[in-house]
């Protein structure tokens, strides 16, 4: 007797895919610590086993401006991948799935704005290393946000689930240092509404004026 062979078929949904602006407002001050060109150049030096000339006086208003992470116009931004990496550990206490979660957005480009008030140096004790304590001076930014430029796969994720992923990752995760991932209240934000939405562009509009007339 003849045995029908049934073959498996697996249907592939067709991405939807739509670019949409995620405003986003701090909630608490964001802490900047950006890698500076010293800490590049001596981390390289000893990786290549280079002579170094020892340890520098330290320099706080060098240290507080190195910390500000900038974008092509020397001004100040911040890595998307933060924001992205907020988001989807933030999926975890939403029963998302990392994995899928990752291919279901993406927020454009390396670095976007951060405008609002200028940033402010602030004087931090730290321990390091094998416990060492140590004076570090960084950026603070007391009023803050921006818009996250995202595309979004509608077949995996809706509008709604995405802001409401912003949302939790902005009040349990956050970005920069001492952020509440690391038991820290800084860096925390949240989805603007439409007066924070407008209070943003036009803080983006005047840095964009800013750019023209440099």
């Amino acid at each position: 007797m003849a045995i029908k062979k049934v073959e498996n078929v697996v249907e592939m949904k067709q991405m939807r895919l739509t670019r949409i602006d995620v405003p986003i407002i701090g909630t608490s001050s964001l802490i900047m610590h950006a890698w500076s060109h010293k800490a590049k150049d001596q981390m390289l030096a000893k990786q290549m086993k280079r002579a170094t000339t020892g340890k520098e006086a330290k320099d706080p208003q060098r240290d507080f401006e190195d910390s500000i992470y900038v974008d092509a116009f020397r001004l100040p931004a911040f890595p998307t991948i933060a924001f992205k990496a907020a988001a989807v550990d933030a999926a975890v206490a939403m029963d998302f799935r990392k994995t899928n979660l990752r291919q279901a957005f993406h927020i454009d480009g390396e670095m976007v704005p951060i405008v609002g008030s200028d940033p402010e140096p602030r004087e931090d004790m730290v321990r390091v290393g094998m416990g060492t304590a140590d004076i570090r001076y960084r950026a603070q930014f007391k009023t803050w946000g921006t818009v996250l430029p995202v595309t979004i796969n509608l077949a995996m994720l809706s509008v709604e689930q995405l802001f409401n992923l912003f949302d939790a990752a902005g009040f349990g995760i956050g970005i920069g240092e001492w952020r509440p991932q690391k038991d820290g209240q800084f860096g925390r934000f949240k989805i603007a509404t439409e007066t924070e939405a407008q209070q943003i562009a036009g803080w983006i509009k005047a840095r964009n004026e800013g750019v023209k007339a440099a």
